[in-house]
């Protein structure tokens, strides 16, 4: 028999987090047994979801809450101000973390990763848990070898807090990896509004839209010769995230080490 694995949220009364709560909640294979954020305080976390009372209450103190209830994974969905500490603490506890915050520096990974391995544990920072996105991340990279000139476009909805996003970051990073530096366009444009060609990386741009009425697109645009090739990958709810972090929860428990990007995890 499957051992279930024991799962704490951070984040659980937020959007992300109540459809890990739920997630959690649907699968036999793992076990809520703790929530935690700043709102809701001894509300029970099924609650959140229009689900039956599963005797799990909010609580406010993350450590307070990883030491008494002693789970397996962490997963957190909160903002970037909170997520490196959040993590830490999962660290120090003993706790697996799954992280869908996004906002870390390399720097962050790096002291996040030494951590994790002076305590012989493993953890994930993913920018995104979607499997589609993870494919349009693959593709770009294998594309970048053959038509390096290229430009991101994301978009994501009015309120999102960092510009460009976690995935757009990431993509990039993978572009650049099977990329030399290229510095694209012309070399005598000017700009007669200021960020008009959008953010620089690696020699070529990354442009973010924030709208309203918008959730989560990303379109990755080559340019050659007499051709242009079009990546694209759009998100039309939360929930289609959880196939991933489902997947993510159950996979840190056999890893070392702290894992930037869901793409390791997908065979």
């Amino acid at each position: 028999m499957t051992n279930i694995i024991k799962v704490a949220v951070s984040g659980a009364s937020g959007r992300m987090g109540k459809e890990v709560v739920k997630m959690v909640l649907e699968d036999p294979e793992l076990k809520l047994v703790a929530a935690v954020d700043h709102y809701g305080e001894g509300q029970d976390a099924a609650s959140l979801v229009g689900l039956p009372d599963c005797g799990v209450s909010l609580t406010r103190d993350l450590e307070e809450t990883l030491i008494r209830t002693g789970p397996d994974v962490l997963v957190d969905f909160t903002i970037p101000q909170s997520a490196v500490v959040n993590t830490s603490v999962a660290i120090r506890c003993g706790v697996r973390p799954v992280i869908g915050t996004t906002g870390f520096t390399p720097e962050d990974i790096a002291e996040l990763d030494k951590q994790c391995l002076e305590r012989g544990i493993g953890g994930l920072i993913a920018p995104n848990f979607s499997i589609g996105a993870i494919l349009m991340m693959k593709f770009a990279a294998q594309a970048a070898k053959y038509m390096p000139h290229v430009e991101i476009i994301e978009f994501h909805g009015d309120q999102k807090l960092d510009a460009p996003s976690g995935t757009a970051i990431k993509t990039a990073e993978l572009i650049a990896e099977n990329r030399r530096e290229l510095r694209q366009g012309n070399p005598e444009e000017e700009e007669t509004i200021e960020g008009s060609r959008g953010g620089y990386y690696n020699g070529f741009r990354i442009h973010s839209v924030r709208l309203p009425g918008v959730f989560a697109q990303q379109e990755v645009v080559f340019g050659g010769y007499g051709q242009t090739l079009k990546i694209r990958h759009d998100s039309f709810e939360r929930a289609g995230y959880m196939p991933g972090v489902n997947m993510a929860v159950k996979k840190v428990l056999q890893t070392t080490g702290m894992v930037y990007g869901f793409e390791h995890f997908i065979d």
